[in-house]
């Protein structure tokens, strides 16, 4: 079993997905504490200054869409920024991050002193009653799942003693309310989105030992879906997609805590069910609307709400427990997938928002959220999502250091007592943080050309491993301290290299060449891949491209740039040529206000 390495020693280095990252902590930091806990105050009973007559609805600082008051699914965001800040705050040390987040966790305090000492929530506890009374209420222990959550993370991420009070107290609220549930309706219990709910109380079981958390989780540890994958039945298709992975997270955690292989299976089944047995569009999502699909009729479904957010981030989670228990790179693999066409793609590279879906139909546009307005769910997981990228890179196994994603980062670790720094990096030159290729040509003008850099404070012995993606259909380049290996074997999905380390530089180039990803249930329609990035035409309706598509350098031309602004991340840029009207393609994640279509007609009759 791989262990991650703990965030804290894991800093990303100058790359897009730092750039990301940062847009996202200054959102943070700069939406306001009004705002995140106004729908908490409301129902504590707290006056909003200056908001009893809202005279300009644009500047009044106030959340709307599915923030605002009049929403069902109000206030889960705010668990959502709880886990987010919390997150960058182990990593960067963040104290500008952390002092707002101890001020929002005070003011929690006081609104649940206000509720009578147990319930602080955003919403009403006679939400409960209707799931009690079987009568519609959306999706209320989404909504507290995310509270707990935040709570929960804060408490494991700042050491936040006050954030675990908040919850204990909550948790005899939950304890009630379910012993009264199994006398009245215990069907109440699994409704109202509950699947996250496992994964929480679980957890806290595993860090406090208290048995009331193990209670609650056996209260929510036999959902139908459960007995479903036990017995081997599509358990998804044309279900609610983003209610459903939380289950597998539930059911992971389980197997952690308990060690029983019971739950370990269930969740390898759900994976099975979700995408080994389904497929899933060129970008790795999967669905229509919020809803999976039937296994592999993915061009039936093409739209213009492929994509649920929420369901990328969830699904990346699963995978990560499955990638942690067996070091199965096709785990790797898919999360690097998701990375560039989630994670990215679905974030506006100017303003940080999300876009609910990505559409994948043709001449779609995406349609982003904005600061104060909106907070659909995926604008939650977006936030978290962006928190993600140095949990993924580093892994350790006994006498050996996994290198799995490949995003510049720094990593400080501990290996047999001897302090060892690893500094990731694409091979180029760096002046004041800016990233330049190399004049003198040393390397590939590619993102795919790394830089390893180990020092350590003594020699040590280990085996470092890098991960070669499945799309690397050549022999990747291996150079250490200018000697190329010219022995070079991959195992199991990884190059290797056991040595004694001191001060040493690996260079890797994985060779990428373009590829085509054809739909399953319409192998003429196809996408075009460069290495694990979706590239999209600039254009606002169906097209069908001459040629032969399987060689795609017969279709597309690359367009390079060889000035000192190009950065690695801005490649991936071609055109067309030999069709009836050229067009330009962009990665995916490039996308902003464009229209673009993602898949194309092939026609192999030659202009």
């Amino acid at each position: 079993m791989l262990k991650p390495i703990n965030t804290k020693n894991i800093k990303l280095l100058p790359s897009i997905f730092k750039e990301r990252y940062d847009l996202n902590r200054n959102y943070l930091i700069n939406v306001k504490n009004q705002g995140l806990l106004q729908n908490f105050y409301l129902e504590a009973g707290i006056i909003l200054p200056g908001l009893q007559v809202l005279h300009n609805p644009d500047t009044d600082e106030i959340h709307w869409g599915w923030d605002a008051p009049t929403c069902q699914l109000r206030g889960h965001f705010l668990g959502h920024w709880l886990s987010a800040a919390a997150s960058i705050f182990v990593s960067e040390q963040d104290h500008e991050l952390k002092a707002k987040l101890d001020k929002i966790i005070d003011e929690l305090i006081k609104c649940q002193e206000l509720n009578g000492g147990e319930w602080i929530g955003p919403i009403p506890e006679k939400y409960f009653q209707k799931l009690e009374n079987s009568h519609h209420v959306w999706s209320p222990q989404y909504v507290m799942h995310k509270v707990l959550m935040g709570l929960m993370n804060s408490y494991i991420d700042t050491n936040s003693d006050k954030a675990l009070a908040i919850l204990d107290k909550l948790s005899n609220w939950y304890i009630k309310w379910t012993d009264d549930m199994l006398i009245k309706n215990p069907r109440a219990i699994y409704g109202g989105e509950e699947a996250g709910m496992l994964e929480v109380w679980i957890t806290m079981y595993e860090i406090t030992a208290e048995e009331k958390y193990l209670e609650l989780a056996k209260k929510y540890s036999n959902p139908r879906i459960f007995r479903d994958l036990e017995a081997g039945r599509d358990t998804l298709t044309n279900c609610h997609a983003n209610a459903s992975i939380p289950w597998s997270h539930g059911a992971a955690k389980l197997y952690e805590v308990t060690g029983d292989e019971k739950w370990r299976k269930i969740t390898e089944a759900f994976w099975k069910n979700a995408v080994t047995d389904r497929g899933y569009y060129c970008s790795g999502g999967q669905g229509a609307g919020e809803y999976w699909t039937p296994p592999f009729k993915l061009g039936l479904f093409l739209s213009d709400s492929n994509q649920e957010f929420c369901t990328v981030y969830n699904m990346i989670r699963t995978a990560s427990y499955l990638y942690k228990w067996t070091g199965d790179t096709s785990f790797a693999d898919y999360i690097e997938l998701n990375l560039y066409n989630g994670f990215l793609a679905q974030q506006n590279k100017y303003t940080g928002m999300p876009t609910y879906f990505l559409p994948l139909g043709a001449g779609s546009k995406k349609k982003w959220g904005t600061e104060t307005r909106d907070f659909w769910c995926c604008h939650g997981t977006m936030v978290q999502a962006q928190t993600l990228y140095n949990s993924l890179i580093y892994f350790e196994d006994k006498e050996r250091l996994v290198v799995s994603q490949y995003i510049p980062s720094e990593l400080k670790w501990n290996y047999n007592n001897t302090d060892i720094t690893i500094q990731q990096r694409v091979n180029m030159k760096y002046y004041n943080d800016l990233a330049f290729f190399d004049e003198r040509d040393e390397s590939q003008m590619s993102r795919w050309s790394l830089k390893f850099q180990v020092a350590a404070e003594k020699n040590e012995s280990f085996t470092l491993s890098f991960r070669v993606p499945k799309w690397v259909k050549e022999l990747p380049s291996v150079t250490i301290n200018n000697e190329k290996i010219d022995d070079l074997t991959v195992d199991e999905g990884y190059i290797n290299i056991k040595r004694e380390w001191s001060q040493d530089e690996v260079l890797i180039y994985f060779p990428c060449r373009l590829e085509i990803s054809p739909l399953p249930d319409m192998p003429d329609t196809f996408a075009f891949m460069e290495g694990p990035i979706v590239l999209a035409g600039i254009c606002d309706e169906e097209r069908r491209l001459y040629g032969d598509a399987d060689k795609p350098s017969e279709i597309l031309m690359p367009q390079y740039q060889h000035t000192y602004g190009v950065f690695p991340w801005k490649q991936g840029i071609y055109k067309t040529i030999n069709q009836p009207e050229n067009i330009t393609f962009m990665p995916l994640y490039e996308i902003t206000e464009e229209r673009y279509t993602v898949y194309f007609n092939r026609d192999k009759s030659l202009l």
